[in-house]
């Protein structure tokens, strides 16, 4: 970090600590060429993450849609609301880690089934039945005995 006094570019941290929540972190700094000491701030960039949508188009994420879809799987099942909330959250860090800056819509949708399947099935069937777009009985079935699969292979 540059010296605001004699642009040495060497410095050492004395002292740091959490500002601003958590959100920040203030450092006071020590330069090794004039010794006087200055106080920094850091934040993490946020760089915003596309999502890349079937016909092409791009939008920023938006969490709410995430979590709303889940509410809306979750619907009449006896599952708190926290562990939906949780759950939207654990998503989207998925979702944040793959560091990709644009990602497919469809990407999403499998983060989401991926995780849906352990954590309800039913929220699972009826995600699965709008993300898939089931077209008739068929298809739907086929999705119910490869859910039951996965089940009894587990155990």
């Amino acid at each position: 970090m540059r010296c605001p006094y004699c642009g040495q570019a060497d410095s050492r941290v004395i002292d740091s600590r959490a500002a601003d929540e958590g959100t920040t972190i203030r450092r006071r700094r020590e330069c090794s060429g004039c010794g006087r000491r200055f106080t920094t701030y850091e934040v993490v960039e946020k760089v915003p993450l596309m999502v890349i949508k079937n016909d092409g188009r791009r939008e920023p994420f938006n969490s709410e849609k995430l979590l709303n879809g889940l509410i809306r799987s979750c619907e009449k099942r006896d599952i708190p609301m926290e562990k939906i909330v949780n759950l939207s959250h654990e998503i989207e860090r998925d979702v944040r880690n793959t560091m990709e800056r644009e990602i497919p819509s469809k990407k999403i949708g499998e983060f989401v089934m991926d995780r849906l399947k352990d954590f309800d099935e039913v929220a699972y069937i009826r995600f699965a039945s709008v993300y898939r777009k089931f077209a008739d009985i068929s298809s739907f079935i086929t999705e119910l005995d490869e859910l039951r699969a996965s089940k009894n292979h587990i155990k």
